[in-house]
C-alpha cells in the first residue's frame, strides 16, 4: 500500500460502516418485535439516520447511547437484539405493556449503565448473569416469578436495585451482600420468606431498604444498625417478631422508619428517640407495649407519628406538644389513660389527630387548632368530657371531625355550626344539650351530620344550611315540635332518623321530594295524621320505620307496589283497614305490624282475616237494590282486585311437566308473561351461556309484551334446597337501580327457572379497559350503592360472594348493574377459586359482608390500575393486594394508574390516591379491619364531591 496514512482511514471507514449497519439491524429487530399503537417509531426508517429517530440518542459520536422509550403503550413480546447494541448505556422501556420473559441475554451489553423495563407485564424468571458497568436495575412492577439469582451478587457496580412489585419467592440471597456500591434496595410488595440476611450489614453505602410487604420472618437483624448512611427503613407487612434492636439508633442520618404490620413485641426502645433527623416514624399494627417516653421531645424533626394498633399504655407524652414540626399524630387503638397535653397543637403544624379508641379523660384542649390547618379530629370512644373548646368551633381549616362515644356537655356554641368546610361531622353518643333551631347553621360542604344519642331539645332547624347533607342522624334526643318540610328540599339526602324524640303533627308530604332517600325512620315519637299517600313515589325508598306514634288511617295501598321498598316496620299506632298484600308487605314480620287495627296480610303476619263491615254490607244491599249495573261494576271491580292481589301469590298450575308453582315479584310481568313461554324459551337458539351444575340462561322474549328476560334454568332439582321459597321472596323483593330484578321463578319436578330482566350491556370485564376515569369512578359509586343497599337495607343482610366484575352488567348509561346468584346456582368449587374471594373465605367456606367488601376493594384496584388479581400470571390473587400496597407507599402516581385512564388530561390525582387509600382498606387481610358498606359508600362519594386536603403517600386514619 503506497499510502499508509489513505489505508489507515479506509480501514476505519469500513470499520464504522459496518458497525453502523450492525447498529441499524438491531433497532429495526426490536421495532418488528413489539406492537406500536401510537406510532411513536414511525421515523425508525433506514432513510433517515438512525440518531434522530425517536427514542434514540447518540450523543457526540454516531453510535447509539440510549434508548428513551418509556409509557408508549407498546406491547408485545420483545426482541433481544436492542440489548446487544455495542454502545448503549442507557434501556428504558418502563411504563408500557411489554410481555412474555424478559429476555436471556439482557445483560449482553458490556457498556449498559442504566437499565429500567419496569411497569410492564413481564413473567418468567430473572435472567441470569452479570454487568460489571452496570448501575441501575429496574424491574419492578412485573410479574416475574422464581427466586432471585445468586449471580445478583456480581452485578459489582450496582447503586439501584429495584426487584419490587414481582411475585418472587424464596429467601433474599446473601450473595447481595457484595455489592458493596449498593445505595438502594427494594425487594418489596413480592413474596419472599425466612429471615432479613444480617449481612445487608456489609453494603455500607445503602441510603434506602425497603423489603415490606413480603412474609420475611424472624427478628430485626440488630447488625443493620452499622448502615449509618441509611436514609429510608421500610420493612413493612411481614411477619417480623422479636423486639426493635435498639441499634437502630445508631442510624444517624435515618429520615424514615416504618415497621408496621409486623408481630413485633416490647416497649420502643429509648435509642430510637436519639435518632434526630427523623422525618417519619411508623411502629403502628404491631403488639408494642410499655408507655411512649418523654424522650421523644428530642425527634425535633418529626412532621409524622403513628403508634397507633398497638398495646400502648400510660399518658401521651406532654413532649408531643414542644415537637414543632409535627403534623400527623396518631394513636388511635391503644390503651393510652389520662389527659390529652394542655399545649398539644400550640407548637405544632397540627393537620391530623386521630386519638379515638383509648381511655383519655379530661377535656379536649384549646390548642389543637393553633396551627390553623387541622383539617381531621378524631377523638371518639374515649372519656372525653366538659364542652367542645371554642378554639374548634373556629377552626375554619376542620373538614372531618368524629367526637362521638364520649361525655361531652353543654351547648353548641354559634360558630361551630358555622365552620364551612367540614363535610362529615359526628357528635352522637355525648351529653350536649341545649336547643340548635336558633343557630343559623351554615355548613355549605355538610354531607353527614350525626347529633343522636345526646340531650338536645327544642324544634328541628329548618336548614342546616348544606344542599349536600346525605345522612342526618338526629335520634334519640329530647327534640319537639313538627318535623319541618323544608327536609324535603334537600336533593341529595340519603338517610334521616328522627327516632326516639318527642316530636309531634303530621309526616310532611315534603319529605317525597327527596328523591335520593333510602332510609327513614320515625319511630318513637307522638307522630299523628296518615301516611302520607305522596311517599308512594319515593323511588329509591328502601327502609321505613314509623312506629310507636300515634298515626292513625289506613295504609295507602300503594305503599305496597314501591319497588325498592323491603323493610317497613308501622307496629304500635292507630292504623286500620286491610294490609297492602304486596312488595314489602308480603311476607311481613308480625312484629312490624302489631298494635294496630289491621287486617289481611299473609298466614306470618298473624293479622286476622278482612271480615266485611256491617255499616258497608247494608250500604251495599241498598245500592244493589238501587242500581243492578252499579252492582255488578262493583262486583267486576272487586274481582280485578282480587286478582290483582294474587299476582303476587304463589299459584300452583299443571302442565305437561306436572305440578308447577310459580311466583311472580312484578304485576305487569305477571300479565304479560306465562308459564309455557317461560319453559318454552329454554330452546338451543335462546341460549346465552352454559354454566356449571347445570344451569343455563335463556333470552326469553314475550309475545304480549316489548319487555325481555333472562331465563336462568336449573336442571339439579335436587340442589335446590326446602328454604327455596324463602330465599326467592328475599331476592324478588330486592328493588334497587343498581342491582338486576329477579322477575318471577317457576318450580316443577323436572325443573326451576328463575326469570330475571333483561340488561343490554356488556360485564365490567369486557369494557373496563376502554372507560374513562369519569365513567370508572360512576360504576364504583354505583357498585358500593348496591353493597350499602344490600348489607344495610335489606330485612337480611344479602351476601354477593364472588363479588367480581363478571357480576357487573354496564348498560347503555354507564350505570352498573350488579347480577346476584341463589346459593343453589352458584358452583362451590368455582366460587372458592374465584380471585375476588376473600383470603379467610377460601379457608373457612363462610361467605360474609366483609367478603364482599374485599372483593370491591379488587374492583377499585382493577379499575385504578386495569390489573386484573383473575388474571393467571399475578399467581396467588393476593399479589396485586401487595403489589398495590407497594405502589400506593412508595411509587408515583404515573407508576400505577391505568395508561388509558392517564391519557385523560382531566383526571383528579387526589381522587385516584384516596380511592387507592380506601382499596387498600377495603382489601385488608384482617376482616374486621375493613370498613362496611355503608361507610364505603359515604367515603367513596366524599372523594368525588370533596377535594381532599393534605393527600401525600402516608396513611390516613382508622377506615371508619
Amino acid at each position: 500500500m503506497r499510502n499508509p496514512i489513505l489505508f489507515v482511514f479506509m480501514f476505519l471507514f469500513l470499520s464504522f460502516r459496518t458497525s453502523h449497519g450492525a447498529e441499524l439491524e438491531l433497532l429495526l429487530s426490536f421495532k418488528a418485535s413489539i406492537n406500536d399503537p401510537f406510532h411513536f417509531l414511525s421515523n425508525w426508517d433506514s432513510s433517515v439516520t438512525f440518531c434522530q429517530w425517536n427514542g434514540v440518542s447518540c450523543q457526540n459520536s454516531s453510535h447509539v447511547n440510549a434508548i428513551e422509550l418509556s409509557a408508549k403503550n407498546f406491547s408485545g413480546k420483545i426482541s433481544s437484539s436492542i440489548f446487544h447494541l455495542p454502545y448503549v448505556e442507557t434501556i428504558n422501556l418502563s411504563s408500557n405493556q411489554l410481555s412474555g420473559e424478559i429476555p436471556g441475554d439482557v445483560f449482553s451489553s458490556s457498556s449498559l449503565r442504566y437499565l429500567n423495563v419496569s411497569n410492564n407485564n413481564f413473567t418468567g424468571p430473572i435472567p441470569s448473569g452479570s454487568l460489571s458497568r452496570l448501575e441501575i436495575l429496574d424491574l419492578s412492577n412485573n410479574m416475574l416469578s422464581g427466586n432471585i439469582p445468586q449471580e445478583i451478587g456480581f452485578f459489582s457496580s450496582l447503586k439501584v436495585l429495584d426487584l419490587g412489585g414481582n411475585v418472587l419467592v424464596g429467601n433474599i440471597p446473601r450473595s447481595i451482600s457484595n455489592i458493596t456500591s449498593l445505595q438502594f434496595l427494594t425487594l418489596a410488595s413480592n413474596q419472599l420468606v425466612g429471615p432479613i440476611p444480617s449481612e445487608l450489614s456489609q453494603l455500607r453505602s445503602l441510603k434506602w431498604i425497603y423489603l415490606g410487604y413480603n412474609n420475611l420472618s424472624g427478628e430485626i437483624p440488630r447488625e443493620i444498625g452499622a448502615l449509618t448512611s441509611l436514609n429510608h427503613l421500610d420493612l413493612v407487612y411481614n411477619n417480623l417478631t422479636g423486639k426493635i434492636p435498639s441499634s437502630l439508633g445508631n442510624l444517624s442520618n435515618l429520615q424514615y422508619l416504618f415497621l408496621y404490620q409486623n408481630k413485633l413485641m416490647g416497649s420502643i426502645p429509648k435509642s430510637i428517640f436519639g435518632l434526630k433527623k427523623l422525618v417519619s416514624l411508623d411502629l403502628s399494627d404491631n403488639y408494642l407495649s410499655g408507655e411512649i417516653p418523654e424522650q421523644v421531645i428530642q425527634l425535633q424533626n418529626l412532621q409524622i407519628l403513628h403508634l397507633f394498633s398497638n398495646n400502648f399504655t400510660g399518658r401521651i407524652p406532654r413532649a408531643l406538644a414542644s415537637l414543632p414540626r409535627l403534623q400527623v399524630l396518631q394513636l388511635w387503638s391503644n390503651q393510652l389513660s389520662g389527659e390529652i397535653p394542655s399545649n398539644l397543637g400550640k407548637q405544632n403544624n397540627l393537620t391530623v389527630l386521630d386519638l379515638s379508641t383509648n381511655f383519655l379523660t379530661g377535656k379536649i384542649p384549646e390548642t389543637l387548632c393553633d396551627s390553623s390547618s387541622l383539617f381531621k379530629l378524631i377523638l371518639f370512644s374515649n372519656s372525653l368530657e366538659g364542652e367542645i373548646p371554642k378554639s374548634v368551633s373556629n377552626c375554619k381549616s376542620l373538614r372531618r371531625v368524629r367526637l362521638q362515644n364520649n361525655r361531652l356537655s353543654g351547648e353548641l356554641s354559634t360558630e361551630f355550626t358555622k365552620l364551612p368546610l367540614v363535610y362529615f361531622l359526628d357528635i352522637s353518643g355525648n351529653d350536649l344539650s341545649g336547643k340548635i333551631e336558633g343557630q343559623n347553621w351554615n355548613m355549605a360542604s355538610l354531607q353527614m351530620l350525626n347529633l343522636a344519642g345526646n340531650k338536645f331539645s327544642g324544634n328541628l332547624p329548618n336548614s342546616f344550611g348544606s344542599d349536600k347533607l346525605e345522612n342526618l342522624d338526629l335520634s334519640e334526643n329530647g327534640f319537639s315540635g313538627t318535623i319541618p318540610g323544608s327536609f324535603g328540599s334537600l336533593p341529595e339526602l340519603m338517610e334521616l332518623k328522627l327516632s326516639k324524640n318527642q316530636l309531634s303533627g303530621e309526616i310532611p308530604e315534603e319529605l317525597s321530594s327527596c328523591k335520593k332517600l333510602v332510609s327513614l325512620d320515625l319511630s318513637h315519637n307522638q307522630l299523628s295524621g296518615r301516611i302520607p299517600a305522596s311517599l308512594c313515589g319515593m323511588p329509591v325508598l328502601g327502609q321505613l320505620d314509623l312506629s310507636e306514634n300515634q298515626l292513625s288511617g289506613e295504609i295507602p295501598q300503594n305503599l305496597g307496589r314501591v319497588e325498592s321498598l323491603v323493610q317497613v316496620n308501622i307496629s304500635h299506632n292507630h292504623f286500620h283497614g286491610s294490609l297492602p298484600s304486596t312488595g314489602a308487605f308480603l311476607a311481613i314480620n308480625a312484629s312490624a305490624v302489631a298494635g294496630n287495627y289491621l287486617c289481611g296480610g299473609d298466614s306470618s303476619s298473624s293479622l286476622p282475616p278482612c271480615k266485611g263491615n256491617k255499616n258497608r254490607t247494608w250500604w251495599f244491599v241498598v245500592v244493589c237494590f238501587l242500581a243492578a249495573l252499579t252492582m255488578l261494576g262493583l262486583a267486576a271491580f272487586v274481582i280485578a282486585f282480587i286478582r290483582g292481589r294474587k299476582i303476587l301469590e304463589l299459584k300452583r298450575v299443571e302442565n305437561e311437566d306436572g305440578i308447577c308453582e310459580v311466583l311472580f315479584f312484578n304485576s305487569k310481568v305477571a300479565k304479560s308473561l306465562t308459564i309455557d313461554e317461560i319453559m318454552s324459551s329454554t330452546k338451543e337458539e335462546n341460549l346465552i351461556s352454559r354454566g356449571k351444575k347445570g344451569i343455563s340462561s335463556y333470552r326469553l322474549r314475550p309475545l304480549a309484551t316489548d319487555m325481555q328476560f333472562v331465563v336462568k334454568k336449573i336442571i339439579d332439582v335436587n340442589s335446590v334446597t326446602s328454604s327455596f321459597w324463602s330465599d326467592i321472596s328475599e331476592f324478588g323483593k330486592l328493588r334497587h337501580p343498581n342491582i338486576i330484578k329477579l322477575s318471577g321463578v317457576c318450580r316443577s319436578e323436572k325443573a326451576s327457572y328463575l326469570v330475571y330482566e333483561c340488561i343490554e350491556g356488556k360485564n365490567l370485564s369486557e369494557v373496563l379497559r376502554n372507560l374513562s376515569w369519569e365513567r370508572r369512578r360512576k360504576i364504583a359509586i354505583g357498585i358500593a350503592k348496591a353493597l350499602r343497599f344490600l348489607h344495610g337495607h335489606c330485612s337480611s343482610s344479602i351476601i354477593v360472594g364472588d363479588m367480581s366484575p363478571e357480576k357487573v352488567i354496564i348498560d347503555g348509561k354507564d350505570e352498573p348493574r350488579l347480577s346476584l346468584s341463589l346459593p343453589e346456582c352458584t358452583d362451590s368449587k368455582s366460587f372458592i377459586s374465584s380471585a375476588y374471594v376473600a383470603p379467610e373465605t377460601k379457608e373457612t367456606k363462610d361467605i360474609t359482608e366483609k367478603g364482599d367488601i374485599y372483593g370491591f376493594g379488587l374492583i377499585l384496584i382493577e379499575l385504578l390500575t386495569g390489573k386484573s388479581p383473575a388474571d393467571a400470571e399475578f399467581g396467588v390473587h393476593q399479589s396485586i393486594v401487595e403489589w398495590a400496597r407497594y405502589c400506593y407507599s412508595d411509587c408515583h402516581l404515573d407508576m400505577w394508574i391505568d395508561p388509558i385512564v392517564r391519557a385523560h388530561a382531566s383526571i383528579n390525582q387526589n381522587e385516584m390516591v384516596e380511592t387507592m387509600n380506601l382499596a387498600l382498606q377495603c382489601t385488608a387481610g384482617d376482616p374486621t379491619a375493613r370498613p362496611c358498606a355503608s361507610d364505603v359508600s359515604k367515603t367513596l362519594e366524599s372523594y368525588f364531591r370533596i377535594s381532599p386536603c393534605g393527600v401525600s403517600g402516608f396513611k390516613f386514619s382508622s377506615p371508619v
